[in-house]
């Protein structure tokens, strides 16, 4: 197994790591500042998140700089990508950060784009990420690590910027989800 590879499925085993810091109570006090107030499981799990989030960039940079391109690596590294923010967004509604509908709506578009590529790809049709995919993927990035920090440094200044970043996140995905299905409403076969 390559490099890019065994990067790829680090990610994918940090999921449940992350999920554990942010749905066990270790039963320890929390760090309070002010009006601010955040765990140490929180601090752990957002910082485990940024590591895993970041390796997206740097698998796929090894893979391609040094023509590690495997059907392994097609398959893990979306995978990865899916786990990965499917698992914190569900951890955060039940955590009561997030709301349900933005998190049904992330993970739809994830499925549905899914699909679409699917489609294409018995088409012998490559779905490449475009770059509103790539917007879409640093907008739940940033809303997510907002929420997994309670919006800090955002709370000192009473802007709400976690639920800001979570409805940007949410139209940019849905927009980028349009975008794909009309830009490749021709592959879809309707019958009659």
């Amino acid at each position: 197994m390559n490099l890019a590879n065994r990067i790829t499925l680090a990610r994918i085993f940090l999921v449940p790591v992350i999920m554990f810091f942010l749905l066990v109570n270790l039963d320890l006090p929390p760090i309070r500042i002010e009006q601010f107030s955040i765990t140490y499981n929180q601090i752990v799990a957002a910082l485990i998140f940024i590591v895993a989030a970041s390796t997206d960039s740097l698998d796929g940079y090894i893979a391609r700089k040094h023509k590690l391109i495997t059907n392994l690596g097609k398959l893990l590294d979306p995978l990865a990508d899916k786990l990965l923010v499917t698992a914190v967004l569900v951890s955060l509604v039940d955590m009561g950060k997030l709301d349900a509908w933005i998190a049904i709506v992330i993970i739809s578009r994830e499925f549905a784009v899914t699909g679409l590529r699917s489609i294409c790809a018995a088409e012998g049709i490559v779905l490449a990420a475009s770059k509103l995919g790539k917007w879409k993927t640093a907008a739940q990035i940033t809303a997510i690590i907002a929420l997994l920090i309670n919006n800090f440094p955002f709370t000192f200044l009473n802007v709400p910027f976690d639920l800001i970043a979570s409805w940007i996140a949410a139209i940019i995905t849905i927009y980028s989800g349009i975008d794909y299905f009309a830009k490749n409403w021709h592959v879809i076969q309707f019958d009659n």
